[in-house]
């Protein structure tokens, strides 16, 4: 398995990552799958701010992870949102977790202090993964979401990243230096 920074030529192995997740269960509230084309903005939109990785094995994705603005006001900068997914065939083998590995090191490199992950609760799995990374529950949200006719409740986990002494400027995914970004993948 390897993690690269992933391309539109990805979008439809996303895409269908994604899909029995959105079919299936709740661990997401959308309703309806995104067709190929808003899945294809979606990984450009990210990319010029925040990294999206895919994981591969034979060239093949067998999951992504990527980071999106927590808020959108200039003040939330530096923490962002974390969301992971891996292809049913291939649970159980370390691709999630490589893909936070590479995703957090890469958000250290741009001076990100605090990320957040929002999740269906109870998802024991998730939480088990989240607190195996540092992540501590900060939130939880009672029947916040309501799909397969129930209501769903969520927690917001939270992680920190920096030391919040000095202050550092974000720097934009598209503008880190691309050979520390490899050098993140490669860990």
């Amino acid at each position: 398995m390897h993690i690269e920074i992933a391309t539109v030529q990805d979008t439809k192995a996303i895409h269908d990552i994604y899909k029995p997740y959105v079919e299936k269960t709740n661990i997401t509230f959308e309703y309806d799958v995104p067709s190929v084309e808003i899945m294809q903005q979606r990984i450009v939109s990210t990319l010029k701010m925040y990294p999206y990785l895919v994981a591969k094995i034979d060239e093949q994705v067998v999951g992504y992870a990527y980071a999106s603005a927590y808020k959108e006001r200039r003040a939330y900068d530096w923490g962002c949102e974390l969301s992971v997914y891996v292809d049913e065939k291939y649970h159980r083998h370390g691709i999630a977790k490589a893909l936070y590995y590479a995703l957090l090191e890469i958000l250290k490199q741009m001076n990100i202090q605090t990320v957040y992950a929002c999740l269906t609760y109870p998802n024991e799995k998730s939480e088990k993964f989240h607190k195996s990374f540092g992540f501590i529950q900060i939130a939880l949200f009672e029947k916040s979401g309501y799909k397969f006719n129930q209501w769903h409740d969520m927690i917001w986990m939270q992680k920190k990243l920096g030391n919040y002494q000095e202050v550092k400027e974000v720097i934009r995914f598209s503008q880190l230096d691309i050979k520390s970004v490899e050098a993140c993948l490669k860990k």
